[in-house]
């Protein structure tokens, strides 16, 4: 595709070549059912959360797969770990399990305040 230099928005082009995997390295050895999700989206369409804010199971699976760990954390906090999606996921993946160990992944290295620590 030829550049012009101008566009009307900001490209969304992933360069998986740099993108950083280790998260999604590291999901998979912690929760092994991380790998058999299918990508059905079921997850979504029953999520609790997703029907009152923004949050989106899938999504964030997809943003850990690509290396898009920026506003990860962010919109972990929107789930309110009802358990409907693990309920309603064909493959039976504990998607709370996969959250909380998630956001400890994402915490690596840094003091968890005690109130995350008790949800999460």
């Amino acid at each position: 595709m030829i550049d012009f230099g101008y566009g009307i928005t900001r490209s969304n082009r992933l360069n998986l070549d740099e993108a950083d995997l280790s998260l999604a390295r590291k999901m998979a050895r912690r929760e092994k059912s991380f790998a058999t999700c299918i990508g059905c989206g079921t997850c979504t369409a029953g999520c609790t959360a997703g029907h009152f804010t923004a949050y989106n199971p899938r999504k964030i699976q997809l943003m850990i797969l690509n290396g898009q760990t920026e506003n990860l954390k962010e919109d972990l906090k929107k789930c309110m770990l009802c358990g409907r999606c693990q309920m309603l996921c064909p493959r039976g993946i504990s998607l709370r399990s996969l959250w909380s160990k998630l956001y400890r992944a994402l915490d690596d290295g840094r003091k968890t305040p005690a109130v995350t620590r008790d949800i999460f």
